[in-house]
């Protein structure tokens, strides 16, 4: 068997500050990496635009330079596996997502979390399962052209595991 070399990565969301449980987990990655000869990664986890902070990268990265904490790759030092930015990787995860939705392993859901409150207001015990995925918007239960059309007026949706509850 061909030993490869350790790969570890840290991947905070631009939110706000880093707390101390987040640079734990860094510091222990860290020294995981440094241990055994391997990488240790920054990769920012940027996909959610609704709490975005502006400065909040760079406080991450001032965080960790300030500790004395070197990344082998990522945000502010390159490296063959970029782009380091989660959103930056779009284009790469799209084909994997699609050959998934293609083989029923995954679907494409456009309920929006007001109708998700709803249903959890409707009934206490909702919750979002196998069961209850047959009667929301998605491409389980839409018509393959209603879908297109959705996703080609821009309509959000989110892509979700398809999950068999008797496996």
């Amino acid at each position: 068997m061909t030993e490869r070399k350790v790969r570890v990565r840290f991947a905070p969301s631009p939110t706000g500050p880093l707390h101390i449980g987040g640079v734990r987990t860094a510091l222990y990655n860290y020294l995981f990496a440094r241990r055994h000869g391997g990488d240790f990664i920054l990769r920012i986890e940027d996909t959610d635009s609704n709490r975005f902070v502006p400065g909040a990268e760079e406080y991450i990265t001032e965080t960790f330079n300030w500790l004395g904490v070197e990344f082998d790759e990522g945000i502010g030092v390159g490296g063959n596996h970029a782009p380091y930015r989660q959103s930056e990787r779009r284009n790469i995860y799209e084909k994997y997502v699609r050959t998934l939705v293609e083989n029923k392993k995954a679907y494409i859901a456009f309920d929006t979390p007001e109708e998700l409150e709803t249903k959890r207001i409707e009934s206490p015990n909702f919750q979002y399962d196998a069961s209850t995925r047959m009667n929301m918007r998605n491409s389980l239960t839409l018509p393959e052209e209603h879908v297109k059309t959705l996703i080609d007026e821009g309509n959000q949706y989110v892509v979700r595991f398809n999950v068999d509850p008797s496996k």
